[in-house]
């Protein structure tokens, strides 16, 4: 009888993790102009190179988020012209996204 109160625990316990394991944070991506700033933060992003990680993890801060999973260039036809006019408010040549995490 015992041996079945063991097994029965570690069955709970083992089915008690994967469900943990497998619940998805939550994600959002932010769209925004990449303007030149003249501190070269606008390649760091649009180049996905190390130094725009900072930049990313700041800005998904700023929101309410506690990191950055991805930034990249996108291009225009990657998304809807209303979320270019919101990312742009005027006029602006590269849009960059960047994806959050909670």
């Amino acid at each position: 009888m015992r041996s079945w109160t063991v097994v029965s625990v570690a069955a709970m316990t083992l089915t008690l993790l994967l469900s943990v394991a497998t619940v998805k944070a939550e994600t959002r991506v932010f769209v925004l102009a990449n303007q030149s700033d003249g501190y070269g933060v606008d390649r760091c992003l649009a180049l996905n190179e190390r130094c725009g990680n900072v930049v990313a993890n700041a800005y998904c801060q700023t929101q309410n988020y506690s990191e950055a999973i991805s930034y990249r260039k996108v291009e225009r036809e990657e998304i809807s012209e209303s979320t270019i006019v919101n990312a742009c408010r005027g006029a602006c040549r590269d849009l960059v996204a960047i994806e959050c995490v909670r």
